[in-house]
Formats: C-alpha cells, structure tokens, sequence
C-alpha cells in the first residue's frame, strides 16, 4: 500500500546567516588537560570517545595542563611562536601583492598557522606531506627560503616551478612537500600509496595527508581511508576542519556524522578530535600519530577544530554567506595570542618582546619581497622561459613536440 505522505529532500543549513549574531553553542569545548592520552599502541576500541571530543593543552590563562601537555621545550614553542608570527606576516604581504595586481591569486592562512606549523615540528627529514594550498606553514616551520614561495606566487624568471603552478601551490622534494594539485582530495589517496611504498621498501619515513572538511565529500578520501585500514600504512590522515570550504558550511560534507573524525571508526582507525588553535596540543597529537605510523601501528586520523578567518581566497567574499563577527566569536581564539600568552605565563616573553619580535619578522619578510620582485612579478619583470613547458613530462621528448617547440622558436 503507498502512503499518502510525500517524500522530502533533507539540506544541511548553517545555524546563522549574514546578518545574523554568529552562535557557536553546537562546539562542545571540554576544559584543557581532560581529554585522555592513550599509549601510542592502544587498541583503537579503547579510544573511540576521542573522536567526539576536542583535546586541548592550553587553558584560559595561558597554562599547559593535562596528560597531553609537557612535550616541547621554552625555545622550541619560541620557534614555533616566530613561525606563526613569520606565515602571518608573509601572508600579509602576499595579499597586499595580489591586490596590487603583482600575482593574480593568494590563499590566506589567517587562524589556522598553529596546525601546519606545529604538526611540521613532530615530523623528521624525509618524512613526506601531501598538503592542501593552506598548509603553506610546513615550509616556513621546515626553514624553506620565503624568498622561493615568492617567486613561485609572482611565476618570475626565478619561480622554481617555472611558472606551471598556479600561486601558491608549491612543491618541495627537498623539504618533504609534494606537489600541491588543484583537483581537490587526490593528495589523500597519493599520501596513502607513498606511505605505503615506503613500507614495502622496510625505509624508515612517513607520510602526512592533508585534507580540508569540505573535500572530505570527495570519494578520494574514503578510498584512502580504505587502503590505509587495509594495510595498515604508515601515514597521518588530517582534517582541517576550519568550518567553512568555500561558500559552503562544514556540514554539508559532514553530513549526520556528528564529526569528520567519526568517519574514520568506521575503518577501525584511530580517530581523534584536537583543537586546532592550540599550538601545544597539535604538537602532541601530531607526534603521538607519527610515533604510531613508525611503530607500524598503522594510520590515524586527526580532526583540527579550527576556523578560517580570512576568505578562502582572493576571488571569494565571505561576507555573502557568514555573519562578519563571527571569527571574532570562534571560541578557541588566535593561536598566536594564544602562545604568546602561555610563553609569557611562563616568564620566556613579553608585550615589549613580541612588539619588536613582529617588526623584525615585518623586516625579514619585506626584504625577502624586495628580493622576489627583482626577479619580476605577475604583469612586470622577467618570466619563466617558454621553453620550460616543453620540459620535465617525458624523459625522451617525442617528436611532436621537439616540431612544436621548434615552431614556437624557443
């Protein structure tokens, strides 16, 4: 017998709109220091609750506390401090270029500096990222030369890349950052198969994949996930959650999950949630899931509970789909003033200090655009040579193209 009851299509909405007051009630915080830290070989059964709370180290006055905190030295976290304050800068500088017509796209980092930055500190030489275009902080923390991203962002005579990435999409053999791919979530299945060749080669390194919240709608990452349950590959599976992809809200791609990181249970990986903002404790999750990976523990998931202040590039205007005070209302504040605060807690720092700090780093940063900009920018300068893109796709040019690039006349 058929109803009389028509069916309905269900559509995920944000809780507010542009012009609504921002509410962040639905992020359950818990305090700092109360979610547990399980041994590095505990079965995942035995932390199934981690991947529905968020671990934090930093309380809010400025003090490490809890199982998770304890693991980084006072001039490790300065570093990190510099690190962050350096990717803000040059973030900075990079949107200043882009609407001055020097390069024709930027992606800022604005409140997420502490994921990439910290987790870069838990890896060693050799391990590989596959990253999203926002994690630009694994170069910075990894002691890549800003002068090269630069370049790479102006597509100059000097761009390593040779002008056939788009800005911002680096790639680093040498400092463990794999080609950044426009096509999203491809580099979630990549970081899973190069774990896995490491493995199969008994070679020591691991992997790192990066992923954002509204990519994990891709089928790509429900692959990866599959094959890294399967073989247990030694790789760190993230999710940024930074609460919005662009123009669309995270719940979309989350769906009735409840969190990004529940998706993993499902393939019986460990699955944690941390705050992302929290510079300490993406340090400690990160370095406990590497320590997993090469213990052949197999991979873990981590959730970053962050959110994306600026746009989510210089062609996007976020005001059309969210309340403009609402990165002022996310709940786990700035990562940086979040730092600092703690480093001056523990006496290591000051208000005079981190002034001065920002202007030299300021300094640094303005030298090393100088320095880019001789080489030429987007619309002035010196440019890669057209004969660079006949290059680096076969080991032996095939004749049509040796015709072509002699028609060009290059």
């Amino acid at each position: 017998m058929s109803t009389s009851e028509h069916l309905s299509l269900h559509v995920p909405e944000p809780a507010v709109r542009p012009g609504d007051t921002p509410d962040f009630s639905t992020v359950k915080i818990p305090k700092a220091g109360a979610v547990p830290r399980p041994e590095v070989d505990a079965d995942p059964e035995q932390m199934r609750d981690l991947a529905f709370s968020i671990i934090r180290v930093l309380n809010r006055n400025g003090e490490a506390v809890g199982p998770w905190a304890g693991a980084l030295t006072d001039d490790e976290l300065l570093d990190g401090l510099r690190h962050m304050m350096t990717l803000r800068a040059f973030d900075a500088r990079m949107l200043i270029a882009q609407r001055q017509g020097k390069t024709s796209f930027y992606m800022q980092h604005l409140g997420e500096e502490a994921v990439s930055c910290a987790f870069r500190k838990a890896l060693v030489d050799g391990d590989m990222n596959f990253p999203t275009y926002r994690q630009a902080g694994l170069l910075i923390a990894g002691g890549y030369s800003m002068v090269d991203m630069m370049c790479q962002i102006y597509s100059n005579a000097r761009d390593p890349l040779k002008g056939r990435q788009l800005p911002v999409m680096y790639s680093s053999r040498e400092h463990g950052f794999f080609t950044i791919s426009g096509n999203l979530a491809t580099q979630f299945v990549q970081a899973v198969g190069w774990a896995m060749a490491s493995a199969i080669r008994n070679d020591t390194r691991i992997a790192a994949a990066w992923i954002g919240d509204g990519s994990t709608a891709e089928s790509d990452f429900h692959a990866a996930l599959v094959f890294a349950s399967t073989y247990k590959a030694p790789v760190v599976l993230n999710v940024v959650n930074n609460q919005w992809a662009i123009s669309t809200f995270q719940g979309i791609a989350r769906g009735g999950s409840g969190t990004f990181a529940a998706r993993g249970l499902g393939f019986g990986i460990p699955s944690l949630r941390v705050d992302g903002n929290d510079y300490l404790a993406v340090h400690a999750v990160a370095k406990w899931a590497a320590e997993r990976a090469r213990r052949n523990l197999g991979p873990t998931l981590i959730e970053y509970v962050t959110y994306r202040v600026g746009a989510h590039s210089t062609s996007d205007d976020p005001s059309a789909y969210r309340p403009k005070a609402e990165s002022t209302a996310w709940p786990l504040g700035d990562p940086v003033i979040r730092l600092k605060n703690h480093l001056i807690t523990r006496g290591v720092w000051s208000e005079d200090r981190h002034k001065q700090t920002e202007a030299e780093i300021l300094d640094t940063v303005i030298a090393a655009q100088k320095e880019a900009e001789s080489h030429g920018t987007l619309h002035a300068g010196a440019k890669p040579s057209a004969r660079d893109m006949f290059d680096g796709v076969f080991a032996e040019m095939p004749a049509h193209l040796r015709r072509q690039r002699q028609q060009a006349g290059v």
